[in-house]
């Protein structure tokens, strides 16, 4: 039964990885193009290949429902990792690409498991539709390309106009990828061709003399791409013509005595595109007779061997014409029968083998005698003519070799099969096909190979066992599978033979279970142990060759109160994992159970199990815990040495160290050492005393606030050698101690200081967090507020849009009503600015020089008078003003008296002017415009500027 493709197999649920097969499936030749209509022509094609009824169905899905290629590499993607980078992906290649020419690019990306690269190369497992005309190639490392082989070549009028490969591989961890190549075929343009005998061979035309004009012959000439095509002769001169069809046309009559025996045209055929072809054709004129000839050769029959190569001369056909007297006779030979194997040379009339005979394929193999009519004329055409029949009988020969279909065999047959067991018959898959029975028999021999010794084959083809095949036996090479070879020969001579492969598989049997090497394993691992270390391995073997698969895994324990599994075995190697932190003042020891497992391709699983005891050893990894771990006192300045402060204490607790393990110093804030704590070390409490006294007045001690970090170790019973190598934990106590002055203490200052306060926002590294939260929310509020703004902006301008205005916008643009500021403050800056552009103020008609990168500008230096600028500008202010209305005058009339004397005040305060040598720049001009207008609103009038 024939395999089904790997896309159309169905799924099984296995508990392993599912492996490709390692054999890659063979494309189907290409089928031969079937003769019928003449193609479409390009443009047709085009047309079908853009609308809806011409494009190409997609493959249909495979049979009982089963996914096609394209859906299975979906599917294969989304369950497997993305191994083959570039893919899916779709390239085109030219039509009549010879081998080796690229077709497309990929890469192979390996997971960050496959240290030692790829186990299986990409490769094609599938195409549809079949086909080898491509092949994968690598580039080097992970590179590979897909090109050409040229088997068969790509032809884009015969065969599908696209393929779609599918690319698999595999790298070493087992991981593995598919995906689709899509390849579409492109049409070239090719030179016409010509059919017939005109595409093989200069044709030969013979025309009688005193013939009128007419048809002579017709050029058969084709485009590949079905293009109407244009014919033309040369030379020019010659008395024939060729029409657009293609036929050949005599111009004149012929006088033979006259004119030349003889015309060579060159027959041009071209395209649309300018691609063309080019044969000849020969004209013979033929001189006219009146007498029929007549055959000189009597045998009409004759014999001859099958398989005779071409030119081969089967018999010499001599005639005579009467009309030719004495002188030798210009006769014209031809068989009338259409039979292509054999062929008559037309003036000599030999007959010769033209085409392949054989004698063992139909029709021959039934009625091996073939018949001929040979005719004899004295004239090229409506001469006179004689026709005679002649019998030619081919005789069989031993030409073939016997053939077996198939020519290798795969049989299985399991160990210890018993001695005599029938594994096939060869005879059933060989024969011989030759014709004749006494070069068809064949016999079977030579059978070789390892291990042939074990096996017996008869002349008739029967093949048996011998011999007991046992896999575990140590005398047994531990030989799978056999390869045998047979000669399969013929009896006759020259005895043509052939070789079969035979592969006998040697199924193994379970027939042990799998063993550890010891039947409890006892790991000790310390309980600061990383999570997902490796604590130890346990190992099974398999007597069974070859040895099964082992699988190991957790059947029993292996738990915890707080885990359902604080361990984890790997289930291919062993080793035995931790899963969580380890205590060992929780759990001192634990004790599971592991199964190793087989399960061979056949048969039924078998396991074993063994104990596993982990013993926890202890470590010093508990820190000191001291209550309480922050607080605040407050001390007069004046307090006594040596007094214990507040009665404060520490007590202190670490559950995997002594009480008198404990250690305390003041590691941070203790300025002048004027603290200390009783006792320093041998207790688990501890009491803070003042070790020295303040002194404030002669400025030894400046800071009234003490911040004190206390280092709590754990290592006082540690000696000074192991203290390098014993590990040692710290607990952190925080005390913040106030000093408070006395009372009665003048305390005297220094006039004329300034005191500076300054704030730092501190943030511990490990709180992150804050500061991202609080600038994030910032920026979120930022943005609604922007937001917000610019929605009642919108509203604003919606709800009360500006009075008309200049369609020219300018560039200081003119102040609403306001009230008047109070006070004006200008600020002049200088700078060394380089103007390269100028243009004309619309607002006071000035020209202005501008910087065309940082839009600094200034007034140009002009001789036009300053009187007519603020003309304007004051007309300008007059004109918009008009337009306020009644409601701005009443408003403005409704005004406090003190508000409009504090107006009229800072509208007749003076601007500042620039100083010397300084440019006005257009803003500083329009700000005093600005004042201006102001001022004549408050009724005041401003000098001249």
């Amino acid at each position: 039964m024939p395999a089904v493709p790997r896309a159309c197999a169905p799924r099984r649920r296995h508990r392993a990885r599912a492996r490709p097969e390692g054999r890659r499936t063979r494309a189907a030749p290409a089928l031969p193009l079937r003769p019928g209509p003449t193609r479409p022509g390009r443009a047709e094609r085009e047309r079908r290949h853009r609308s809806p009824a011409g494009r190409a169905r997609p493959p249909a899905l495979c049979a009982s429902g089963l996914r096609a290629p394209q859906s299975l590499a979906r599917s294969a993607r989304r369950r497997r990792p993305q191994l083959l980078q570039g893919l899916p992906a779709t390239s085109t290649v030219e039509e009549n690409s010879a081998a080796g020419v690229a077709v497309y690019n990929f890469n192979v990306t390996l997971s960050p498991l496959a240290s030692e690269g790829v186990a299986n190369l990409p490769t094609t497992v599938n195409s549809n539709p079949l086909t080898e005309a491509f092949d994968i190639q690598s580039k080097g490392s992970l590179e590979f390309r897909v090109i050409t082989t040229g088997k068969p070549v790509l032809d884009y009028e015969t065969m599908p106009k696209s393929f779609d490969l599918q690319i698999f591989v595999e790298d070493t961890t087992g991981r593995t990828d598919l995906n689709i190549l899509t390849i579409h075929i492109t049409d070239k343009n090719e030179h016409p061709v010509f059919r017939g005998n005109m595409a093989i061979e200069t044709v030969m035309i013979y025309v009688l003399e005193r013939t009128p004009p007419e048809r002579i012959y017709q050029v058969d000439a084709a485009d590949p791409e079905n293009a109407k095509l244009k014919y033309s002769l040369l030379p020019a001169t010659a008395p024939f013509s060729i029409s657009e069809s293609g036929a050949i046309f005599s111009t004149k009559e012929f006088d033979y005595e006259k004119d030349p025996h003889s015309y060579f045209l060159n027959i041009t055929v071209t395209d649309p595109d300018g691609l063309n072809s080019t044969r000849t054709v020969n004209i013979n004129i033929i001189n006219i007779n009146d007498e029929r000839p007549y055959f000189t050769t009597k045998q009409r029959i004759y014999r001859i061997p099958e398989e005779q190569s071409p030119g081969t001369s089967v018999a010499n056909i001599t005639a005579k014409d009467p009309d030719d007297g004495d002188s030798p006779s210009r006769l014209f030979y031809s068989i009338q029968s259409s039979d292509r194997r054999f062929s008559i040379n037309p003036a000599t009339g030999e007959l010769q083998v033209a085409g392949r005979i054989d004698r063992d394929a139909l029709p021959l193999r039934l009625h091996p005698n073939i018949s001929l009519v040979v005719q004899v004329e004295d004239s090229p055409s409506s001469g006179h003519a004689r026709e005679m029949e002649i019998t030619i009988v081919i005789e069989d020969v031993n030409d073939n070799p016997p053939e077996c279909n198939p020519s290798s065999f795969r049989k299985e047959a399991n160990e210890n099969t018993t001695p005599g067991t029938f594994l096939v018959d060869l005879r059933n898959y060989c024969k011989d096909i030759d014709a004749d029975p006494s070069n068809n028999q064949f016999i079977f021999t030579g059978l070789s190979g390892f291990g042939s010794n074990n096996f017996a084959l008869q002349s008739t083809g029967r093949l048996m066992m011998t011999g007991t095949i046992d896999l575990e036996n140590p005398a047994n090479p531990g030989v799978e599978v056999y390869t045998l070879t047979v000669r399969v020969q013929d009896i006759a001579h020259p005895n043509y033979s052939n070789i079969i492969y035979i592969y006998i598989r040697i199924k193994p049997v379970n027939e042990f279970l799998p063993v550890f090497r010891n039947l409890s394993y006892v790991f000790s691992v310390s309980e600061i142990t990383k999570v997902g270390s490796s604590i130890g391995r346990v190992h099974a073997t398999d007597k069974d060759w070859p040895p099964n698969v082992i699988t190991y895994s957790i059947v029993a324990g292996a738990g915890t109160r707080d885990y359902t599994n604080i361990f984890w075995i790997s289930p291919t190697r062993g080793d035995v994992r931790i899963l969580a932190r380890l205590d060992y003042e929780t759990t001192q020891k634990h004790i599971f159970t592991v199964q190793a497992s087989e399960r061979p391709v056949e048969g039924q699983e078998k396991s074993t199990t063994a104990s596993v005891t982990v013993n926890v050893l202890e470590v010093n990894d508990e820190e000191p815990v001291c209550s309480p771990n922050f607080f605040s006192l407050q001390i007069p300045v004046d307090l006594a040495v040596g007094t214990n402060i507040n009665g404060f204490r520490i007590e202190c607790q670490d559950r995997d160290s002594d009480p008198r393990s404990f250690r305390y110093f003041i590691n941070e804030g203790n300025e002048n050492n004027h603290f200390t704590f009783s006792p320093t070390a041998g207790s688990n409490i501890s009491r803070l005393i003042l070790a020295s006294r303040f002194d404030y007045e002669n400025g030894l001690d400046t800071n009234w606030v003490y911040s004190l970090r206390v280092h709590i170790t754990d290592d006082n019973l540690v000696s000074a050698r192991d203290k390098t190598t014993h590990l040692t934990k710290t607990g952190t106590v925080t005390l913040s101690i106030r000093v408070i002055p006395n009372p009665t203490t003048v305390t005297t200052t220094t006039p004329g200081f300034t005191v500076v306060t300054r704030r730092e926002n501190l943030y511990s590294p490990s709180a992150w967090y804050v500061p991202f939260t609080v600038t994030l929310g910032a920026l979120l509020l930022l943005g609604l507020l922007g937001h917000l703004g610019l929605l009642l902006l919108t509203k604003l301008h919606s709800c009360c849009p500006p009075a008309g205005k200049a369609h020219s916008t300018p560039l200081i643009n003119a102040p609403e009503k306001k009230k008047p500021k109070k006070e004006v403050t200008v600020t002049m800056t200088k700078l060394n600015t380089i103007f390269d552009g100028e243009a004309r103020d619309p607002v006071t008609g000035r020209m202005y020089e501008f910087n065309t990168r940082s839009g600094a500008r200034r007034w140009k230096k002009s001789k036009e008078p300053l009187q007519s600028v603020l003309a304007m500008q004051v007309m300008s202010s007059a004109t918009e003003k008009s337009g306020q209305g009644v409601d701005g005058a009443e408003a403005a009339s409704k005004k406090e008296p003190s508000e409009k004397r504090k107006e009229l005040t800072a509208a007749t305060k003076p601007a500042a002017k620039p100083s010397a040598g300084q440019s006005e720049t257009p803003g500083q001009a329009g700000l005093r415009l600005q004042k201006k207008e102001e001022s004549e609103d408050g009724g005041l009038s401003l000098p001249a500027p």
